[in-house]
């Protein structure tokens, strides 16, 4: 650098990751071989979001700010040979949102510091970027402690004339988890026909929305489950488990150019039905007190319409039955519920075991090598995971006001990424989900 031999920001303690309402300080330290001439020396502390319709675009087609401010640190004069340094303090704004990075848009914070000099010299500029965490507590979701549920009925044809119909029903045990938490899974399938089902998969699904003049809407596939499907005019039951890897927040609150939403998708491929749960992902669990009974039973204390037709009692026609009595009949000698087995999981080991289901396990999920120190904190619900993108970095963890601990690995990406083309018709918020025929079965069903 001639002249000037380090211009660089350092934070107090080593800190990169603050919250809104904490002051960040720090110092700018500058060693120069020479005499060095300048105008002013000057700290910016930035915070913006931008969005782009190009992915990976920084020429960005909407914005907004979150901070900005300056402190000029030094006027005009001349920095003798040596080492100088320098001290800054700002302010975070408290509702500013927490810093986030996707493929059209990001939230991004940093300081940068200028050596402005004499005219016809050359100026001097470093920055350093920082990371805010905007805490979503989940308690504070309303019914966060109620199970997700989504309950959908389809009539279809097969063999060109024979129709069928088909019951697909999906709990969550609860409508909000952090990073580390499991998300209890139970669908119910009647298969009311003469034809065996396709295969059934669960999925863990975000959805960003970046809200340019036409709006672009990510989708990301973040883990997924297979199932076996259903033999004609059976009842089956299928039971799993997904584990919640580092996430951004839902909603990303304070930004009001990207949305961040979060659902699992139960789907069968034949006949192609699907069911959507709207959850909630967090930095702070539900609490579940004590004195809370658990959720109930979906399996054993909801009365699933489709059963009716299930009776055990005998059918006697008086005519040669039509398709659909025949179908009655299957499904009755299928009341019994038979198990849906898992034919594969993408958060397996590479032994092909299924996932220990506990938090500390959470590096059994592909690409998830996480630091012994991540493993402790992440069972602990004072010591959220914090994720800066949707799959990119993770570049430090820390606990309060403890030294930060960079992680081993820079990137930690969630297992099978796939994105969608743009633009996509987006699955439906939580709201829509209230609000549509699905809620009607609640209604029936109580």
């Amino acid at each position: 650098m001639g002249r000037l031999q380090e211009f660089s920001i350092a934070f107090t303690n080593s800190k990169v990751v603050y919250s809104p309402g904490e002051s960040i300080s720090g110092s700018v330290r500058v060693i120069t071989a020479s005499a060095l001439q300048f105008k002013a020396i000057r700290v910016n502390c930035v915070g913006s979001c931008g969005v782009s319709s190009k992915m990976n675009d920084a020429s960005w087609m909407v914005e907004e700010q979150y901070v900005s401010s300056m402190l000029s640190v030094a006027d005009k004069g001349t920095l003798p040979p040596g080492e100088h340094t320098f001290s800054f303090q700002f302010l975070i704004p408290a509702h500013a949102p927490t810093s986030f990075e996707g493929p059209f848009g990001k939230v991004i914070y940093r300081v940068r510091a200028v050596i402005d000099t004499p005219r016809f010299s050359k100026d001097y500029k470093t920055q350093r970027p920082f990371y805010l965490l905007n805490m979503l507590n989940l308690n504070e979701v309303p019914d966060i402690q109620q199970p997700s549920f989504a309950v959908t009925t389809k009539k279809f044809t097969y063999l060109l004339v024979k129709t069928g119909t088909l019951m697909l029903k999906a709990r969550s045990d609860l409508r909000g988890y952090t990073s580390g938490q499991i998300i209890k899974l139970s669908t119910e399938i009647h298969n009311k026909s003469g034809k065996d089902t396709g295969c059934v998969i669960a999925s863990l699904i975000q959805k960003v929305t970046y809200k340019t003049k036409r709006p672009m809407f990510d989708l990301r596939t973040i883990a997924e489950v297979e199932g076996a499907g259903v033999k004609a005019g059976k009842h089956a039951e299928w039971r799993e488990q997904i584990i919640v890897p580092p996430l951004p927040q839902s909603g990303l609150a304070g930004c009001s150019l990207i949305d961040i939403d979060y659902f699992i998708q139960v789907s069968l491929k034949s006949p192609e039905t699907v069911v959507t749960l709207p959850i909630y992902i967090g930095n702070v669990a539900v609490n579940m007190t004590p004195s809370r009974p658990p959720p109930p039973n979906p399996l054993q204390h909801t009365p699933l319409p489709a059963m009716q037709s299930l009776s055990p009692g005998p059918v006697v026609p008086s005519a040669p039955p039509a398709e659909d009595d025949l179908e009655g009949e299957q499904g009755a000698g299928g009341l019994a519920s038979e198990e849906i087995p898992t034919k594969s999981h993408s958060q397996q080991d590479p032994s092909g075991q299924a996932p220990t289901m506990s938090p500390s396990a959470f590096s059994h999920a592909p690409s998830q090598a996480l630091p012994q120190t991540q493993h402790a904190q992440s069972a602990e619900s004072s010591a959220p995971l914090f994720c800066v993108s949707t799959g990119a970095t993770i570049p430090f963890f820390t606990d309060g006001n403890a030294t930060p601990v960079p992680t081993t690995c820079p990137l930690i990406l969630p297992p099978e990424y796939s994105t969608w083309e743009y633009p996509h018709e987006p699955p439906p918020t939580y709201e829509e989900s209230c609000s549509s025929n699905n809620s009607s079965f609640n209604t029936s069903m109580t």
